[in-house]
């Protein structure tokens, strides 16, 4: 009686596709160690809009009232602009090493790697909102008439939205040179809508619709209602809800198109 050998199936990882906090807290904290050992990108996000605001302040050094105007706008757009360069090089980075494809063999989903992301970057978006807030009003005298805890809540949700973008358009990108050719393309047109060098409804029509869509408009609103009211107003909640859907809605994009690896 002979007896034939079958060949056994390998096993493959089961991954739901439900987001597991387990998952995503162990994808944020290898994130974090990794960061730990790269002292320059921590100086990079952590620094440079400190740095960033120290110049403009003494650039306006002669019209304080002007850096005041401008101020508190910048205080949110450019841990944005950092956050997104830096996210989106690391994303790339992990994905050309060959990193991506082999923590997506395991039973780690895209929402998993994605929000584990989202969360480590997140947590140095915590830390650099608070150094370039606290810089801003105790260091250099922005004048503010709401609360510096709002200031700091837009400026928290700003870097996450870049952070967002970051992790977005580095799915798209083959090099980390390409990562940084798509900050012409999402962030100046950005830089040049929100009405920061002009109000918005001065625009031509056109560009004042297509402001509408942006978010850093609305990132920008948010601060300027904190800049003018003492209280918390209806057109601050929006603006604050507005900037954080957009977050979350270009976090799940990334997930929907991130890739193991670059072609």
């Amino acid at each position: 009686m002979s007896t034939t050998a079958s060949t056994p199936t390998p096993l493959r990882p089961t991954r739901t596709g439900a987001l597991s906090p387990a998952r995503t807290l162990a994808t944020a904290a290898r994130v974090l160690r990794q960061l730990r050992h790269d002292p320059r990108t921590i100086a990079l996000m952590l620094l440079i809009p400190c740095v960033m605001l120290f110049l403009l302040r003494y650039v306006f050094d002669g019209s304080p009232r002007t850096f005041d105007t401008i101020g508190a706008s910048l205080l949110g757009i450019f841990p944005l602009i950092t956050m997104f360069l830096v996210t989106s090089i690391a994303t790339l980075r992990e994905r050309t090493s060959g990193t991506l494809e082999r923590l997506l063999a395991l039973p780690l989903g895209k929402g998993d790697l994605i929000a584990g992301y989202a969360l480590a970057f997140g947590a140095l978006a915590i830390v650099q909102s608070a150094l370039a807030t606290g810089l801003a009003l105790w260091f250099l005298d922005l004048d503010v008439t709401g609360s510096p805890w709002l200031l700091l809540l837009v400026a928290l949700l700003d870097a996450l939205l870049g952070t967002a973008l970051g992790l977005f358009v580095s799915a798209f990108a083959a090099s980390e040179f390409q990562a940084v050719q798509f900050m012409p393309a999402v962030i100046f047109p950005q830089l040049l809508l929100c009405g920061l060098f002009t109000p918005r409804d001065a625009m031509h029509p056109a560009l004042e619709a297509l402001s509408d869509v942006l978010p850093m408009s609305y990132a920008v609103d948010g601060m300027n209602e904190v800049l003018k009211h003492t209280d918390m107003t209806a057109t601050f909640v929006r603006d604050a809800l507005i900037v954080a859907g957009c977050a979350l809605l270009v976090l799940g994009l990334g997930a929907a198109t991130l890739r193991r690896r670059t072609a």
